[in-house]
């Protein structure tokens, strides 16, 4: 037997328990084949030296936006802006490259960093001349626009009627301010969509190839082809001819909007099931690209104050966040899709918003039992110690993200208080109560670095350097590198198959200078991703 390649000489964490470590890879037709002794006699195609480095199986993000990140690049990126002057400059900058009538759309805003007065309509008209602009907000569950925009979107200057599970914000006069929230954004977003074929694949080229160079191998895209995440309702079919085209490095797992789903007929003795045409499910697809749950967005965000809570937000007026939809069309929504064999993964960050999020997966569970991948929670901004409890006896996995604390911890924690802020992203508590922890970013909300995740996980810190939560919430450096390769293949239904390099699992791997758990716990995000291979072949740099 002849193998495709050997690595060699090489520092490998395999994330196996029966083998840890070793110093030897064998892959043929994509897979591990052993390592060490197990490869004795055999002959390779190539053999390579890693030199000492470290090789551990490659990253898997079970929770990003791939298009929107890629997306991302192409716009006006206003990350760092902390002014609305700084705001319109750059604003201004795009829209004098630009055609009359054309869009300017931009990214990365932070509304919650900004100091003095909020970009408007008005001086977002200003600034780009009476063109359209469209700010996403960095959380994804707002937008702020110029009137152009809520002219064409048929709003203009007063609000008729506020959309359900959504907010178009007025001034004290009742004027409209190019504020809309949650549901409220696919006033804008239906005026820029569907997305071409070749604008999708562009975004997911653009994404694949920075996902490659961090380490990352597989990646789980939360919210295609309807709802505000979507970005064509022939979404899933852009990623068939991305693949075709050559232009993926990246194994995708794709989250099908509830809003997607529509009735389908069968035989009298199948019934009537909320999927998509000829039955198509969860699981559907192979190693490179899959549909995985329907993703459900049960509720908002805590930097917007959209998040379900069972408790007020602090400060006068806040209210308690809603749901996006009446609790009961979307609790007969999300039945009818698992009845038809999907798998769901629920938005839910608030308290509130979780509740409901249980309660429909253990009633999912009782009626149709066990998924064929597991149901999902994402996010976990607040999650009381009887819901972890409660998650881990409906083997529920979650989702939550470590990241967001680096990134805008403080600002959470101004909106939910101290004491929820002690229970809000978990990690520490859910591997405690015996869950799947899977490493996951939502990119772009925030950075997605594999590595700086994983040092988050570990650190915990704010964006001003404080520590957020308990110590009992930290994860060691194994604990999150497991959560961020087996963890997220157990998470996305690929458990035994990825997530480790042992015999029988696919050839994913990434090669580090260092060993993360060698360097100080705040300089693992400074190791440099040396290669990445997928099946045994590199997809960036080499040996």
């Amino acid at each position: 037997m002849q193998l495709d390649l050997i690595v060699e000489n090489a520092r490998l964490i395999t994330g196996d328990p029966a083998r840890p470590s070793a110093s030897r890879l064998g892959v043929w037709r994509g897979v591990v084949v052993g390592v060490d002794e197990e490869l004795d006699g055999l002959a390779t195609r190539e053999r390579l030296d890693a030199r000492g480095r470290t090789v551990l199986a490659g990253f898997n993000d079970a929770h990003a936006h791939s298009v929107w990140f890629g997306q991302s690049r192409l716009d006006v990126d206003l990350e760092g802006a902390r002014t609305a002057e700084e705001v319109h400059r750059r604003v201004c900058a795009r829209a004098a490259e630009l055609d009359p009538g054309a869009w300017v759309t931009c990214t990365g805003f932070d509304p919650g960093h900004l100091t003095g007065p909020q970009p408007d309509r008005d001086s977002l008209d200003a600034a780009a001349s009476g063109r359209p602009v469209l700010i996403r907000h960095n959380t994804g569950h707002a937008v702020t626009v110029s009137g152009a925009v809520l002219v064409l979107a048929g709003v203009g200057e007063q609000v008729l009627q506020q959309p359900e599970g959504g907010r178009i914000l007025t001034d004290a006069a009742g004027r409209p301010t190019g504020l809309l929230e949650e549901t409220a954004m696919s006033l804008v977003t239906r005026l820029l969509q569907p997305e071409s074929h070749e604008h999708i694949g562009a975004c997911l080229a653009r994404a694949s190839q920075e996902y490659a160079a961090e380490g990352i191998t597989s990646v789980t895209d939360a919210g295609v082809a309807g709802g505000w995440i979507g970005h064509s309702p022939l979404e899933f079919g852009a990623y068939q001819r991305a693949r075709d085209a050559g232009l993926l490095r990246t194994r995708f797992q794709t989250m099908v909007t509830l809003d997607a789903l529509h009735p389908v007929d069968g035989h009298p003795d199948d019934g009537t099931h909320l999927t998509l045409d000829a039955g198509v499910r969860t699981g559907v697809g192979d190693e490179w690209l899959q549909i995985g749950p329907a993703k459900v967005f049960t509720d908002g965000s805590m930097l917007g104050q959209t998040a379900a809570m069972t408790e007020d937000y602090c400060g006068h007026g806040h209210g308690r966040g809603y749901l996006q939809q009446d609790a009961g069309e979307m609790r007969r929504a999300c039945l009818g899709a698992a009845a038809a064999g999907w798998a769901l993964a629920l938005h839910a960050i608030g308290d509130a918003a979780l509740d409901f999020a249980l309660d429909v997966i253990a009633e999912a569970r009782g009626r149709f039992g066990r998924p064929v991948m597991p149901h999902r929670v994402e996010h976990g901004g607040v999650v009381r110690d009887d819901q972890v409890a409660r998650m881990a006896e409906l083997e529920v996995v979650m989702a939550t993200q470590p990241n967001f604390i680096s990134a805008f911890g403080g600002s959470v924690r101004e909106r939910i208080g101290p004491e929820r802020a002690a229970l809000s992203y978990p990690a520490g508590r859910l591997l405690r109560a015996g869950l799947v922890l899977p490493g996951s970013s939502d990119r772009p909300v925030a950075g997605g670095r594999p590595l700086e995740v994983i040092q988050d996980f570990v650190l915990r810190r704010t964006e001003t350097g404080e520590q957020y939560g308990p110590d009992a919430e930290r994860l060691t450096v194994a604990e999150a590198l497991h959560a961020y390769t087996v963890g997220s293949a157990e998470a996305t239904g690929w458990g035994g198959r990825k997530g480790r390099l042992a015999a029988g699992q696919l050839a994913d791997f990434t090669v580090l200078s260092e060993d993360p758990h060698a360097v100080p716990s705040d300089q693992i995000a400074a190791i440099d991703v040396v290669a990445t291979a997928v099946g045994g072949e590199f997809v960036h740099g080499g040996l």
